[in-house]
C-alpha cells in the first residue's frame, strides 16, 4: 500500500481507498469487511450513501485498531451553514462508532451558500479534533479559488478536492491548480465506471503488463500523484483494485494522457461544473 504524504498536515493518506457509493446493507457490510481484510486502510463514505452505520460496524468487526484506519466522510450540500456541519459530523461519527474523522469535506459546492460561516464550522471541528483534515469535493478551479481565500484567513488548510478522475476524463487543469496549492486530488470513478475496459488503448497496454484495464488506470491515476478510492461489491474486484505492485512505464503513461475521450459520467442537475 502507498502511502501519500500531505506536507501541510503531515499526516499520511493511504493513496488507495475502499470507495462506497452505491453500496448499503449487508453487501456494503461484507465489502468493507474483506477490503479490510486484504489490506486496504482507507474506507471512503459521506453522509448522503446512508451507509456509515454498516461501516463502522465492518470497523468494529475487523478487530483492527483505530488509528490504523483512515476514514473519509462527507457533509451533503443542501442548507449547509455552520450549524448543520457541526450536527452532520456528530451523526456521522455516531453512526460509525468513532471519536474522530481522518478527513472531512464539503461533498458539492454552492456558490450561494455562506462558504465562511461552512469553513468556520469544519475549523472548529478540526480544533475539536473531531476531524483531522479538511477537504472538498467536486469542486472547480473557481470554487477553490473562493474557498482558498477563506481558509487561509482563517487557517484552515485544504487537504484534497475529491473528484472525477480517470483516464477517459483527464482534468489536466485542475491536476495542476491543486498540485501548485498543495491540494491532493483524490479520483473517484477511477474505473469509469467499467469503460476503461472497453478501451483500445487501455485494452493494449494491459496486456503487455498482465493486468486488466482496470488495475491499469488506477496505477495511471496513483502515478500522476493522486490518491484513488475504486469501489466494487466483487471479491476479485477488490483484490485486483488493490494489486497494484507494478510500474507503467514513462511511454505508456503518455499514451494514456493522449487518449481523446474527455467524458465526465457524474453530473447531477445541481452540478456547478461551469462556474
Amino acid at each position: 500500500m502507498v502511502l501519500l504524504k500531505n506536507l501541510v498536515n503531515l499526516k499520511e493518506i493511504p493513496s488507495i481507498g475502499f470507495g462506497t457509493w452505491q453500496l448499503s446493507g449487508n453487501i456494503c457490510l461484507k465489502s468493507v469487511e474483506y477490503a479490510l481484510k486484504i489490506g486496504y486502510r482507507h474506507i471512503d463514505t459521506a453522509e448522503i450513501y446512508g451507509n456509515e452505520e454498516q461501516i463502522g460496524e465492518a470497523i468494529k468487526n475487523s478487530k483492527i485498531k483505530r488509528e490504523e484506519i483512515f476514514i473519509t466522510s462527507k457533509a451533503w450540500q443542501e442548507k449547509l451553514d455552520y450549524e448543520r456541519v457541526i450536527k452532520a459530523c456528530n451523526i456521522s461519527l455516531k453512526k460509525l462508532q468513532t471519536d474522530y474523522l481522518d478527513l472531512y469535506l464539503i461533498h458539492w459546492p454552492d456558490k450561494y451558500l455562506n462558504i465562511e460561516e461552512i469553513l468556520k464550522a469544519f475549523k472548529k471541528l478540526r480544533d475539536d479534533n473531531k476531524i483531522k483534515m479538511f477537504g472538498v469535493s467536486n469542486f472547480t478551479i473557481n470554487h477553490l479559488k473562493d474557498s482558498l481565500k477563506i481558509a487561509e484567513k482563517i487557517n484552515l488548510s485544504i487537504t484534497t478536492n475529491q473528484v472525477e478522475f480517470h483516464p477517459l476524463f483527464y482534468q489536466k487543469e485542475l491536476l495542476n491548480f491543486c498540485n501548485e496549492k498543495n491540494i491532493k486530488i483524490t479520483a473517484y470513478s477511477p474505473l469509469a465506471q467499467g469503460d476503461v475496459f472497453k478501451n483500445k488503448t487501455l485494452i493494449n497496454i494491459s496486456n503487455k503488463y498482465k493486468k486488466n484495464p482496470g488495475q491499469i488506470a488506477i496505477k495511471w491515476v496513483l502515478q500522476k500523484g493522486m490518491i484513488t478510492i475504486p469501489r466494487s461489491s466483487k471479491e476479485n474486484h477488490i483484490r485486483e483494485n488493490f494489486d497494484l505492485n507494478f510500474e507503467l512505464s514513462k511511454e505508456d503513461m503518455k499514451e494514456i494522457d493522449s487518449i481523446k475521450i474527455h467524458e465526465r459520467l457524474v453530473e447531477p442537475g445541481f452540478a456547478e461544473f461551469d462556474y
